[in-house]
């Protein structure tokens, strides 16, 4: 009886053991902090939050939640930099986690791009629901099945290690940072070593640089350093691209630099830089064919005047991700894609123009001469802006901001009464315009924004674009010299310089001239098309917002 008395008394010391070890005391929760790190995070700073899941293929990435229990029954969830406060109890060997309700904006970053007071928002309140967590093998468990809520018990200090490796850009690097990367070192290595435009490639390439250095990024959360997060720097500055403050004035540098003479005394080559303007028109067809919806291809279009100011100014009136078309449809955001396509063809318009021309020319008419042109008076170069904005403003008005800085600024020029704006004009200021606009259209490359399948059409597109308005050019002046006497003929490839790189296709003529002749110098004749290329893009920008906006 002893024996049998003594062995209960024993099994029941020991059941009464394994119960006092289980049972959850409130200092195994309070010491130290609990960490979990999980996906279902969205980092893309586009979206609208509201609409999406993993299952619509937006990537969901895994980021820190950090528990911390006090003493006095209180506790703080911090879950993607969001704190949520609240009580909480020990019941049945469970952790009974109850929610403060939590005030909190939705910031769908990007939505509306122009909107100058900053992101679109959302005021609410949130609340969550109880929480319950059971302590298994010194882990903080959630429901059966759910590895989102598993904690593990970490010192502080190591608490604070996770916080600042979750805001370097080495947690948050992904493939696309890398490839992104890549091209923005590219531009530079083409601007350093073939002097490819390096005014528009530097600038451009350190934005790409900048743009794609990889940091912490999650929907409702804004550090204020990225080009997409208003109230960062680089914020404030992509305004001048979103809202079209630089085309105007890059046009107004371009005009107090630009001498018209030229085209003045040859007025018909001014149909030169009307047919390389093709360019623009079919590639608009292209854009789509390919499922573009007409004002996204109204400003790619543009691509083909080989004009990137103009490109940035169309595409933040027509592509800005604001514009809301009659079948309900809101429009894509291409401003980034479109300036950067335009710029890096326009960088290579010395590689893409010559295999072009050669192909479109013989050899004979590649040697043709042309007589010089004949001398300008002053009377007539200060009556060309006027004459100029005065028609060119009544065909597409809504060109006015392009056009009438243009021609203001050789009107600054040609007047000899206000040097000093002209010279400021042409130097300081359009240099600091260049230096702000490469670095923000850079910058816009972001990799979850830029690495898309539009960008890439754009690209394709682009490219094609350049060949057609070159082709346009060519093929325009070959007609032209059907209808002219032989003393009279155009040399063909003076028509390539009918886009409206100024003066990049001017030169690329005078060079392929002088390899074919040494003597025959093309460059004064081939200002005349290139200028009124500039001229033509900007008409041709006016004549697409009249129809698409």
């Amino acid at each position: 009886m002893n024996k049998l008395l003594l062995t209960i008394l024993t099994l029941f010391l020991a059941v009464s053991g394994l119960f006092a070890q289980n049972q959850v005391k409130p200092s195994d929760l309070t010491e130290g902090k609990w960490v979990n790190r999980s996906s279902g995070y969205i980092a893309n700073p586009i979206i609208n939050p509201d609409t999406v899941t993993a299952r619509s293929g937006v990537e969901m990435v895994e980021r820190f939640k950090t528990l911390e229990f006090d003493g006095d029954g209180s506790f703080t969830m911090d879950s993607a930099k969001e704190r949520y406060t609240g009580k909480w109890r020990i019941a049945d060997e469970h952790i009974l986690m109850d929610f403060n309700a939590k005030p909190l904006t939705h910031l769908r970053k990007n939505t509306n791009p122009n909107k100058r007071s900053g992101y679109s928002t959302q005021n609410f309140t949130l609340q969550l629901p109880q929480r319950s967590l059971t302590l298994q093998n010194g882990e903080l468990v959630g429901q059966p099945g759910d590895s989102r809520q598993v904690y593990e018990n970490v010192d502080g200090a190591l608490s604070g290690l996770f916080n600042f490796w979750e805001f370097t850009g080495f947690a948050n690097f992904t493939w696309g940072h890398f490839i992104m990367l890549m091209v923005g070192l590219l531009f530079i290595f083409l601007a350093i070593r073939y002097d490819f435009e390096p005014m528009l490639l530097i600038p451009i390439g350190t934005g790409i640089l900048i743009g794609n250095i990889p940091m912490f990024q999650v929907t409702d959360f804004n550090l204020q350093l990225g080009i997409y997060e208003p109230g960062s720097v680089l914020n404030y500055l992509y305004q001048g691209v979103v809202q079209g403050w630089y085309p105007p004035l890059i046009f107004l540098g371009i005009g107090a630099m630009t001498d018209f003479s030229s085209l003045i005394s040859n007025p018909k080559l001014m149909l030169l830089g009307a047919a390389a303007q093709v360019g623009i028109f079919l590639t608009l067809i292209g854009a789509l064919y390919l499922g573009f919806a007409p004002p996204e291809a109204g400003a790619i279009g543009i691509i083909g005047g080989a004009d990137g100011p103009t490109a940035i100014f169309i595409s933040s009136k027509l592509a800005n991700g604001i514009n809301v078309m009659a079948n309900g449809q809101t429009v894509r955001n291409l401003i980034g894609p479109i300036a950067i396509a335009a710029y890096s063809y326009m960088a290579l318009v010395p590689v893409i123009q010559p295999p072009v021309i050669k192909l479109l020319t013989s050899k004979r008419e590649r040697l043709i001469r042309m007589r010089p042109p004949r001398a300008v008076t002053k009377l007539e170069k200060v009556l060309f802006p006027i004459v100029g904005l005065l028609l060119t403003a009544y065909i597409a008005p809504t060109a006015l901001p392009l056009l009438g800085m243009l021609f203001f600024g050789n009107l600054l020029k040609e007047s000899g009464v206000t040097k000093r704006l002209a010279v400021t004009a042409s130097n300081a200021l359009i240099d600091i315009i260049t230096m702000l606009l490469g670095i923000t259209v850079g910058a816009s490359t972001q990799a979850d924004v830029f690495l898309t399948p539009s960008s890439i059409k754009i690209f394709v597109l682009g490219a094609l674009s350049f060949v057609i308005a070159t082709a346009g050019g060519v093929l325009g002046a070959k007609f032209m010299n059907l209808f002219f006497k032989k003393e009279n003929k155009i040399n063909p490839m003076v028509g390539a310089a009918g886009v409206s790189a100024v003066p990049d296709s001017a030169r690329v003529v005078q060079q392929m001239g002088l390899k074919e002749d040494p003597s025959n110098h093309l460059l004064m004749h081939a200002m005349a098309p290139n200028v009124a290329g500039v001229i033509g893009s900007a008409v041709a920008a006016g004549v697409l917002l009249s129809f698409l906006m």
